[in-house]
C-alpha cells in the first residue's frame, strides 16, 4: 500500500488527522460502531461515496489499525469489516464532533440523505442508565446500547429481544434533540416521546 500522507507536524492533533482526516473515514467509523458490516451495507449507508474511495478508505483503516476484515463463519460465510479497539476509541471523538456540529445542522435540505440510525449517536448522549433502547421513527427503527462496553454501540432495525426501553417519537422531535434545541427528558415530559419498558433507561427517562 502507498505510504500514509502526513502533515509532518509533531502534534497529536496533526497525527490524529493523519489517520482519520481523510474524507469519509470518520463516517465509516460511525457506520462500523453498529458492529460488523459488509462492504455492500457500508456502501448503501454512505450515499455519495464511490466504490473506489470506500475500498481505499477501508484499506487505509486496516493499515492504520482502526478496522479489520474477516470472514463470518457458515452459514454466513461473507466478509465483514469491524472496528478494532483502537477504532472504537473514536466514539467520544465522533460524539464531541457531533455536539460541536449541532449548530451546523439547520433545516434538512432537499438534497440531504437521511438514515434512521444516524440519530443513534445524538440520542446516546441524551440517555441515562444502561440497557438496550429501541427507537421508532418514521424513517425506520434502530436501537442503541446505553452504557455499551466492547460490543456494538447501536444497531439498525428493532432491538434483538425485548428492549429495556422503547421510544416512539416523530422525526421533528428527534431532530430537535439532535440539534440540542430540546432535551430528551423534556420531550418525554411534554408527551412528545412515548416511553415503554421497565429497564433503567426507561425509568430514568420517566423520572427525568
Amino acid at each position: 500500500m502507498p505510504p500514509r500522507r502526513s502533515y509532518d507536524q509533531y502534534c497529536s492533533a496533526a497525527r490524529a488527522l493523519d489517520v482519520v482526516g481523510d474524507r469519509w473515514t470518520l463516517l465509516i467509523v460511525r457506520e462500523l460502531l453498529a458492529g460488523p458490516r459488509r462492504y455492500t451495507d457500508l456502501h448503501a449507508d454512505l450515499p455519495g461515496v464511490s466504490t473506489d474511495v470506500l475500498a481505499s478508505r477501508l484499506k487505509d483503516m486496516e493499515r492504520d489499525g482502526l478496522a479489520v476484515r474477516r470472514r463470518l463463519p457458515p452459514p454466513g460465510a461473507v466478509f465483514v469489516y469491524e472496528l478494532t479497539g483502537r477504532g472504537r476509541e473514536l466514539l467520544p471523538v465522533l460524539q464531541a464532533l457531533g455536539e460541536w456540529g449541532r449548530a451546523e445542522l439547520g433545516e434538512r435540505r432537499p438534497t440531504d440523505a437521511v438514515r434512521a440510525h444516524w440519530f443513534a449517536l445524538p440520542l446516546l448522549r441524551a440517555l441515562e442508565g444502561g440497557g438496550v433502547v429501541e427507537v421508532r421513527l418514521e424513517e425506520g427503527d434502530f436501537h442503541v446500547y446505553a452504557g455499551s462496553g466492547d460490543g456494538p454501540v447501536y444497531g439498525d432495525g428493532p432491538a434483538p429481544g425485548e428492549p429495556d426501553a422503547r421510544l416512539v417519537l416523530d422525526t421533528g422531535t428527534c431532530t430537535a434533540i439532535a440539534r440540542g434545541e430540546l432535551r430528551l427528558a423534556d420531550a418525554v415530559r411534554d408527551g412528545r416521546v412515548e416511553v415503554t419498558g421497565d429497564g433503567p433507561a426507561a425509568k430514568a427517562l420517566r423520572e427525568g
